[in-house]
């Protein structure tokens, strides 16, 4: 456990002997009308750009100037097999086999593609569970998957809830919801992190439970994926998704992807829905040939890749690829951690952190719970240029990246709170 220290000078010399501090340059961070940089705290909702991203997307422009349609097979990154330069380093942030996993769509519609596949429910076996305070994205895919098929969500939608008084999940009593309804759940959708507390949930034993009971698992990994060490393939878990415009840097509304475990490569009996690039590359352009699925998570394409979009996902992942998920977890439980310390020793009594103490079980965002659900205290924090979200009811979410933000950072944005609370 580090031995966490008050005052700004502390907070300096973190930064001094911080092996990633430099990475903070290869970044715009916003100012304000004075040209003072904002304390930047919401890379759990929108990362920022890498200095790199234009130059990446420029050399596509220029190369569909130059090249137009040949670009295809001439452009520096030809664009025909562009996805597959983002696989390696993408499936090494996940924790899983290049074969895996792929880039594509975006977060939802590839949670549809999947449940497609692994929801295939009976008339005795046909439920799903989700966690109660799911992200909407999967609550909205997963009520209308089971209308699709003719079950009512009501009945058909289990949630996985909080016990009376607390806001963390418990993974015991998932295991007593499977113990009692296993012979009725098809499938669980679980946020990997969950969005409103930051909680990280054990992936691990999660497909486990599920695995014991018949069901399939699935993974939404939007507030995991560049925070936490998911580790895919070793969870065991059947399918996870993603999006890339949170930790990921890759701009606002960018590409997904998709993981579906090893075991399923080469399984052509699984249902889908299908496109021209769902199909083996080798015939892809053979028109007239029957459908012969792609083995790995490429098989669930659809369509050729949006190359201006993934082009800033590559400028990105050059950077992951650089630092590796080791060095930047190491950092960001180092800077989460000074965030907690600092904000306890506040000692207020009008807020609150519901994110989980232990950093195996979170990732980079704090949750900060505001008494009586004020969020005059969120707008007074922005009009400090100090920007965190609001999620309602009744929380600040504060998340340190390890890429760009500082210890200092992370001090100054606790003093402004300290002010506004005190006053």
């Amino acid at each position: 456990m580090t031995n966490y220290k008050p005052g700004i000078d502390y907070a300096k010399a973190q930064d001094q002997k911080d092996p990633l501090a430099h990475y903070r340059e290869k970044f715009y961070i916003p100012k304000n009308t004075n040209g003072d940089e904002w304390l930047y705290f919401t890379g759990n909702s929108l990362g920022l750009q890498p200095k790199e991203t234009k130059n990446h997307i420029q050399q596509e422009l220029d190369d569909w100037a130059n090249l137009g349609v040949e670009g295809h097979f001439e452009a520096k990154n030809p664009w025909m097999p562009y996805h597959e330069f983002l696989t390696k380093t993408m499936a090494e942030i996940v924790g899983a086999k290049p074969i895996e996993v792929v880039i594509m769509n975006t977060l939802t519609t590839n949670l549809h593609l999947l449940m497609v596949s692994f929801y295939q429910p009976t008339k005795t076996k046909y439920k799903i569970v989700i966690e109660s305070d799911a992200f909407p994205s999967d609550r909205y895919a997963v009520e209308t998957q089971l209308q699709f098929h003719g079950f009512d969500p009501s009945e058909s939608l289990v949630e996985w809830t909080p016990r009376n008084g607390e806001t963390l999940l418990n993974i015991e009593d998932l295991e007593s919801i499977l113990e009692t309804q296993g012979d009725e759940i098809a499938m669980l959708l679980i946020g990997g992190v969950n969005y409103y507390t930051g909680q990280y949930l054990d992936l691990k034993r999660i497909a486990e439970l599920g695995h014991q009971q018949g069901c399939k698992v699935g993974i939404d990994l939007a507030h995991g994926v560049g925070n936490i060490q998911p580790n895919l393939h070793e969870s065991g878990v059947d399918f996870a998704a993603w999006c890339t415009y949170k930790y990921m840097n890759s701009g606002p509304g960018s590409l997904g992807g998709i993981f579906v475990h090893e075991r399923y490569a080469n399984d052509t009996s699984l249902k889908r829905f299908a496109g021209w690039w769902s199909q083996n590359k080798a015939t892809r352009f053979d028109m007239r040939q029957p459908l012969d699925i792609t083995p790995g998570a490429e098989g669930w394409q659809l369509s050729n890749p949006p190359i201006l979009s993934m082009a800033a996902i590559k400028a990105s992942l050059e950077l992951f690829n650089e630092v590796g998920m080791p060095a930047l977890r190491e950092k960001s439980i180092k800077l989460t951690g000074y965030m907690e310390y600092l904000i306890l020793e506040l000692q207020n009594e009008n807020i609150s952190i519901i994110t989980p103490k232990d950093p195996e079980q979170r990732g980079c965002q704090l949750s900060i719970q505001v008494k009586n659900a004020n969020k005059s205290l969120h707008t007074k924090l922005t009009a400090a240029y100090v920007i965190t979200d609001w999620r309602t009811p009744d929380v600040i979410r504060c998340a340190p990246t390890p890429f760009y933000n500082s210890f200092e950072d992370v001090y100054k944005m606790v003093e402004i709170l300290k002010t506004i609370l005190n006053a």
